[in-house]
């Protein structure tokens, strides 16, 4: 279990530079392209890829690769392991290809397909067309990407793949800072953005490969077989293609439905979806990547009780980190969305448009932290079928939501939408995976949602009265007061959360001394 920790804790801490980083990107698009219609162009274009590579890609393609790799890899060793990857590395090269191809036959219909809503507007719609046709090729490297961090987590190797986002996001953040400093020479800040953004994506391809190369994992092209673990990956693929186009239909009805609000709309929701994922990401990918492995490993082993107590310890540590997060964004979401964004171009206008957003987004935080914890239950054990009949249920309510509710509500409407339709997917899943027996909360884990949420309503009283005192006491100040009051607000919030968090496990009956030993233990182990 200490070895699952470390994992957690490596590739968390990876995940927040990267998130960090990625920030930092955010708060150069925001200052460099504003909150109005090029951005909006932008973000349509950049939604593109990233639906396609959460298709075909590291979405889908790591839960049934993960999964079988590993099996195949505790079953007949790491030769066989290796021919395995290499035949689906080549399958991957060839569908990727096909796919640019497809998409470059007529790339403009593509944009009025997923944003008719420019089409009425025609320098935002060739804006669109032209960063769309410069960024599309990105999801050939993610893709490839994703095979190789499967390839190296399945291994035992979580850092270096781990810290490829952040080192993609000092690239781009290096294309920005180019276009900002030497406008004369760079082809505009929406063209170096999006040649910034293909750039990222093959350094992170890049990183991966040097990984592979060193360790003697690097798949090569080779004559794809039909084999029985072949056929067993794309039994599984097919339904996680399933799941992850199920997701990428809320995305896309986000960006249809977003097209057609009024200007800034598209750019509140993209602006708030980037701080909801902010924690959302770094605990997910943390927690998510490595139960699945350590799931998918124990039950090869035929040990499933031992993959019963990861999950639930699992669960256990990212309810009790993710939780402050969702008071924060509830409470505090204009203060948030202005210290991170509104500057330069971004004006108080959008600030209020995304905090109304990111407030909604937050109701649902609490079923995103969970969700692939919840999905483990069956993905580790080869079924991805499962899942994705739920995932189709909680999207069908999300788009139908969604066309109800962005005439009233506009934006936020959107985003409470997607909350409701995931919340809808992580209740119909684990009610599944507990009826066949799959899962079941531990005692421990009840204990620490118990403490979570006494620590969660110590943090809610402690920042209103705060913040009520803050406002006035920092009126004068002439400049950063918003961020001033963000940092202090984050002191005392860290400082009264994680206190009562102990005292809430203690209460419940959980002994927080060994979970913090254990933590401790995880923190000096990693790399």
């Amino acid at each position: 279990m200490s070895g699952m920790y470390r994992n957690i804790f490596s590739v968390g801490g990876w995940t927040i530079a990267s998130r960090l980083t990625g920030f930092v990107r955010d708060m150069a698009l925001a200052a460099l392209l504003g909150g109005g219609a090029l951005n909006d162009a932008y973000v349509a274009a950049i939604k593109l890829p990233n639906q396609f590579r959460q298709i075909f890609g590291e979405g889908s393609f790591n839960a049934a690769y993960l999964p079988t790799y590993t099996k195949v890899l505790e079953t007949k060793g790491r030769e066989e392991a290796g021919r395995f990857a290499s035949q689906v590395f080549t399958l991957l090269l060839l569908s990727q290809a096909a796919l640019l191809g497809l998409v470059y036959l007529d790339m403009p219909l593509l944009v009025e397909l997923t944003s008719p809503g420019f089409v009425g507007q025609p320098e935002k719609f060739a804006h669109a067309v032209a960063m769309s046709r410069i960024m599309f090729p990105y999801i050939a490297f993610i893709a490839v990407f994703a095979l190789h961090q499967g390839t190296l987590n399945a291994n035992n190797s979580w850092s270096v793949p781990a810290s490829a986002p952040a080192a993609a996001n000092l690239c781009m953040i290096a294309f920005l800072a180019f276009a900002a400093f030497f406008p004369e020479i760079s082809p505009g800040v929406a063209g170096m953005a999006s040649w910034g953004f293909l750039a990222s994506g093959a350094t992170q391809l890049v990183i991966a490969m040097a990984d592979a190369r060193r360790r003697g994992l690097l798949e090569r092209l080779t004559w794809p077989r039909w084999t029985p673990d072949v056929r067993q990956f794309f039994v599984m693929l097919g339904p996680a293609i399933g799941i992850s186009a199920s997701y990428q239909i809320g995305a896309l009805a986000d960006q249809i439905v977003g097209s057609l609000l009024p200007t800034g709309g598209l750019s509140a929701i993209s602006y708030a979806d980037r701080l909801y994922q902010l924690p959302g990401g770094v605990i997910v990918i943390a927690t998510g990547s490595v139960l699945l492995k350590e799931m998918s490993m124990l039950i090869a082993r035929g040990d499933a009780e031992a993959a019963l107590h990861a999950q639930n310890r699992a669960a256990s540590l990212t309810v009790a980190l993710g939780a402050p997060f969702v008071v924060v964004f509830l409470l505090l979401p204009d203060l948030v969305i202005g210290a991170a964004f509104e500057h330069g171009a971004f004006r108080a206008s959008a600030t209020h448009q995304a905090a109304a957003v990111l407030a909604a987004y937050s109701v649902g935080m609490p079923a995103l932290f969970v969700d692939r914890i919840v999905s483990a239950s069956f993905l580790a054990r080869g079924d991805t079928a499962t899942p994705m009949k739920v995932t189709l249920v909680g999207v069908a309510l999300n788009v139908l939501l969604k066309i109800a509710l962005y005439k009233p509500l506009g934006a936020p409407g959107l985003a409470l939408a997607t909350a409701s339709g995931l919340w809808v997917k992580v209740a119909g899943t684990y009610a599944l995976a507990r009826r066949r027996g799959l899962t079941t909360p531990d005692a421990r884990f009840i204990a620490t949602a118990a403490a979570t949420l006494f620590a969660c309503g110590a943090l809610a009283l402690a920042l209103t009265v705060a913040d009520g005192r803050l406002i006035p006491a920092l009126a004068h100040l002439p400049r950063f007061a918003r961020e001033t009051r963000l940092l202090i607000l984050a002191v005392i919030g860290v400082a009264v959360y994680f206190p009562a968090l102990a005292a809430g496990m203690w209460l419940a009956g959980a002994a927080p001394r060994d979970l913090l030993d254990r933590t401790r233990g995880a923190l000096k182990r990693a790399p």
